[in-house]
């Protein structure tokens, strides 16, 4: 970690940089930079806030990251200095951005050089550096490598047209890159309780569901309803755009809605769209597993009871007396 990101030994007067709090004094706060090989930082008292001091705890903690901007660089002697009062919202979002774009490629560059044993150092000489130079950021370069065909090796050779890597260095980062920052579809899901008492009630229902998936985009959001138990419903679809995915749902639940109470049916959300981690989904699964078994069970129950019911009368019939 301590290899700086960018090819610059110390950032600028008036840059926003990111910077890890690691010691708090009765005068200042001394602070690594976090894009600049964890070099010291110091922060004043006076240069924490805009207002009136009354807590420093509640100002600045030791292992807090946050923007800053440099006061002062001596590059001779290794100083910087910075301020925590003179960040903008504007400076705290770009530097955000910027640094969180950054930490990714310092992410992939680390297992590039541990996966091929290299310097990390050298690596970032070699490839990174050269990237940021010729498209601003080196993050910029690696979506174009996601985007170039496998098939036409000359595309990836004309991103990396600026770098020195040999073969190997090449084809593993454009794996490891591919792996990293090739965006992964979100699953939306929302769920639903519906009921319909109408003569032929069990079609009207599937008719609705045909609906709800019909006002699906096949394309960039092909909607999805089962049943987990009745009444209860699940709608699903899979997107890159979380936005869109949502707005399919709910689209798909006025459509089930609308051709459910035709039927004098009623459709109720119990949980409206949200996008769902792979653990939230799995979880939810079990949970339906275990609901189905537990009906399944309370089912055999009423029938065993049933059978010791009606074995019951056959003895009694049957009894001497």
């Amino acid at each position: 970690m301590d290899c700086r990101m960018y090819e610059a030994e110390f950032p600028e007067v008036d840059e926003a940089v990111m910077i890890e709090v690691q010691q708090i004094t009765e005068e200042s706060v001394y602070v690594s930079l976090l894009e600049y090989g964890n070099i010291q930082g110091m922060i004043l008292h006076a240069e924490l806030s805009r207002r009136r001091m009354r807590s420093l705890t509640s100002l600045v903690r030791v292992g807090r990251q946050e923007p800053a901007i440099v006061l002062r660089v001596d590059p001779d002697k290794g100083y910087v200095d910075l301020s925590k009062r003179r960040v903008s919202d504007d400076d705290a979002r770009a530097c955000l951005d910027r640094y969180n774009k950054s930490k990714l490629v310092h992410s992939i560059m680390r297992h590039v050089a541990d996966t091929l044993a290299l310097d990390l150092d050298t690596l970032y000489r070699n490839v990174a550096w050269p990237l940021y130079r010729q498209y601003g950021h080196a993050f910029d370069a690696f979506k174009l490598l996601i985007v170039s065909d496998d098939d036409d090796p000359a595309a990836a050779d004309a991103v990396l047209l600026a770098t020195t890597c040999d073969p190997e260095v090449k084809e593993t980062l454009l794996k490891i890159v591919r792996r990293r920052m090739t965006p992964q579809p979100l699953k939306i899901r929302a769920d639903v309780e519906m009921k319909c008492f109408h003569y032929d009630g069990v079609l009207h229902i599937k008719e609705a569901m045909r609906k709800a998936e019909a006002a699906g985009n096949k394309m960039d959001c092909p909607v999805k309803m089962k049943l987990v138990a009745a009444p209860l419903y699940i709608l699903t679809t899979q997107t890159l755009d979380k936005e869109k995915g949502i707005s399919a749902l709910n689209n798909a639940v006025k459509a089930c809605s609308k051709a459910i109470e035709k039927h004098k049916g009623k459709l109720v959300v119990k949980i409206p769209p949200r996008a769902v981690s792979e653990r939230e989904d799995k979880q939810l699964l079990e949970s339906f597993e275990n609901l189905k078994m537990s009906s399944s069970a309370t089912d055999a129950d009423d029938e065993d009871d049933q059978e010791e019911e009606d074995t019951g009368m056959g003895h009694y019939h049957r009894h001497p007396y």
